[in-house]
C-alpha cells in the first residue's frame, strides 16, 4: 500500500533530506586522492549527529555503517574501509538519516582526481538518466514513464540499468511501496498521485547489469568487474510537479 503524505509531513521529510544533503555538499571538495572511505563515513555522521538526527542504516538489518562507500565495480552497499582513495577512482557515497522519525535518503557518485574519459561519461549519463526520471515523476504520468526513460537514456550511451537493486518509497520507513527497477515501458504501472514520495536512483554500468554479492552479504558488484555510478533523490509528488527534497 502506497502511503500518500501531507504537505506537513512532507516538509518533515525535506528536513531529513536535507541533513543528508548537506552531507553530500561538505563531501563534495574533500573528495580527492588519499582521502579514505572511513573518514568519510565520520563525517558524515557526525553532521547527522550535529542536527539531533541518526544514521539510519547504521544497524539496519545488521549492516554496520551509516554510509555505504561503493568504489569503482562496487554498484551498491560497500563498506567504508581504511583503504585510500586512488587517482581515476570513482565512489558512491549513499547514506540515510532519520530525523524525528522521517527519513530522507540519497547517494551520489564522486570523481576521485582524474578520471578516465569512460568514467566521465558513465558519471554524465548516470546523472542525466535521473534528471530525466525526476521530470517525468508529474501528477497524472505513470512509474513506466520515469523508468523507461532512464532505460532509454542509459542504454542508448551503451550501458546497462541494474535490476537486482530497487528503488522505494519512503517516509517513517525506509521501503515503503512502491519498491521498483528502474527498467520499464512508458504509461505503464501504476499513476503518480500528490503526497506520494519515493526515490528515484538509477545504478548504472560500464557493462553488464548483472551483479554478485561479496561474502560479507552486502557489498553488491557488477559481473565483468566494469564501473558503476548512482545518483539518487528523494522526491515527493506535488501538484506543481517533482519536487526534489534532497537537493543539494
Amino acid at each position: 500500500m502506497i502511503i500518500l503524505k501531507s504537505k506537513h509531513e512532507i516538509e518533515a521529510i525535506r528536513k531529513a533530506c536535507q541533513v543528508v544533503a548537506e552531507c553530500h555538499r561538505t563531501i563534495a571538495p574533500l573528495i580527492k586522492p588519499g582521502i579514505t572511505t572511513n573518514e568519510i563515513e565520520r563525517i558524515f555522521e557526525d553532521i547527522i549527529l550535529k542536527h539531533g538526527a541518526k544514521p539510519y542504516t547504521k544497524g539496519y538489518k545488521g549492516y554496520p555503517y551509516a554510509t555505504c562507500a561503493s568504489v569503482n565495480d562496487v554498484i551498491a552497499h560497500g563498506f567504508p574501509t581504511d583503504k585510500p582513495l586512488e587517482e581515476g577512482d570513482i565512489v558512491t557515497i549513499d547514506t540515510v538519516a532519520e530525523l524525528d522519525g522521517w527519513l530522507g535518503d540519497s547517494a551520489w557518485t564522486y570523481a576521485v582526481g582524474k578520471i578516465s574519459p569512460t568514467a566521465e561519461k558513465l558519471m554524465r549519463v548516470t546523472k542525466e538518466c535521473l534528471d530525466l526520471g525526476i521530470a517525468q515523476a508529474q501528477p497524472g504520468n505513470r512509474l513506466g514513464d520515469v523508468t523507461s526513460a532512464i532505460q532509454q537514456h542509459a542504454e542508448s550511451n551503451g550501458f546497462g540499468v541494474v535490476r537486482d537493486l530497487l528503488a522505494h518509497g519512503i517516509g517513517r520507513d525506509l521501503h515503503e511501496a512502491p519498491n521498483y527497477m528502474h527498467v520499464g515501458k512508458p504509461g505503464k504501472g501504476l499513476r503518480f498521485k500528490e503526497g506520494m514520495v519515493f526515490t528515484i536512483e538509477p545504478m548504472i554500468t560500464e557493462g553488464t547489469y548483472y551483479m554478485t554479492i561479496d561474502p560479507d552479504g552486502w557489498t553488491a558488484r557488477t559481473l565483468d568487474s566494469k564501473l558503476a555510478a548512482q545518483y539518487e533523490h528523494t522526491i515527493a509528488i506535488t501538484a506543481e510537479g517533482p519536487q526534489i527534497l534532497t537537493a543539494q
